[in-house]
């Protein structure tokens, strides 16, 4: 992994003698996109707000560039909080050249950019619109502007797709590719686990503030859970619950789950014996994160 941007150790918080994060460790590497993902009331929030000094932590280390979170690093992170706070009577270019003159950019400089940002992500019509009269996938394009208007990098995005239909969703997933492209670094909060499949190196999964998945993605597909057998097929699918459940059928595709201790090869092996059977595609795949997501918060019924 890179040299860590974000350090964080033995990070312990209560509120009023509760527990809500237990002894957290992690690290972000500096270049990659990192998931952190849990439910609602999973300590995300409250680990996010910690790391940059909101709350003091009752216990642990929290840490950007190997030291604690101080305002002389505002113009080095953007931050897009879950609660978004734009000034709703202001149009949207002065709200954007302000905010853009907070973080040290000149007016001429803000507002150039600011124009340019709204034409890329069609609200240039807007510009001069109060801020709210945009509906609130229009506003959270315009805090997004907020956010990055000064190159930040280090961005730290919870949820930053809340609220988008799917083409403006896309629109805001390219655009955070190209932050990273440009050598950003990026901590996406978020409760879609195909963006993480999709944009991660690697993530964290919280569950009541504890870390339950930690690490590369691909690993933790691949060493979590049994691989599902994905198969294309004519004839009869015959059942053989020793070796595998049906998970899915449709026509001539399935997706059978292995039994415990069943390997693949061993599935493949009794199918293409069967002489009514003709196996025209086998794959195996791991599980997708929404699978070990799922898993993990029926554990306690949640």
């Amino acid at each position: 992994m890179p040299d860590p941007i974000i350090s964080v150790r033995n990070f312990r918080m209560r509120f009023d003698g509760t527990a809500v994060v237990n002894d957290l460790s992690f690290d972000v590497g500096e270049g990659e996109v990192f998931g952190f993902l849990g439910s609602n009331g999973s300590g995300k929030t409250t680990t996010i707000r910690a790391l940059l000094g909101i709350y003091e932590p009752t216990g642990g280390e929290l840490l950007i560039n190997g030291q604690r979170f101080d305002p002389t690093q505002s113009s080095f992170l953007g931050y897009l909080p879950e609660e978004r706070g734009l000034y709703k009577k202001e149009k949207v270019i002065e709200t954007m050249t302000f905010f853009g003159r907070l973080k040290g950019m000149s007016k001429a400089d803000a507002r150039r950019w600011s124009l340019d940002y709204l034409e890329s992500v069609d609200l240039g019509h807007k510009a001069n619109d109060q801020v709210g009269s945009l509906s609130g996938g229009q506003q959270q394009k315009v805090q997004f502007g907020v956010t990055i208007i000064n190159n930040p990098k280090l961005l730290i995005l919870d949820e930053p797709t809340k609220g988008l239909d799917p083409l403006n969703r896309r629109l805001m997933l390219d655009i955070i590719h190209q932050r990273v492209a440009d050598g950003a670094t990026v901590v996406l909060v978020t409760h879609q686990m195909e963006e993480v499949e999709r944009f991660c190196n690697r993530m964290l999964l919280l569950k009541d503030g504890v870390a339950r998945l930690y690490g590369d993605v691909d690993e933790i597909r691949r060493s979590h859970g049994s691989e599902d057998v994905h198969l294309r097929f004519t004839g009869t699918l015959p059942e053989n619950p020793a070796l595998y459940a049906i998970a899915e059928q449709e026509g001539t595709t399935a997706i059978v789950t292995p039994a415990d201790g069943v390997s693949g090869e061993a599935i493949l092996d009794f199918l293409v014996g069967q002489e009514t059977l003709d196996i025209k595609a086998f794959e195996l795949r791991p599980p997708t994160l929404e699978d070990l997501f799922v898993d993990i918060y029926r554990e306690s019924g949640r």
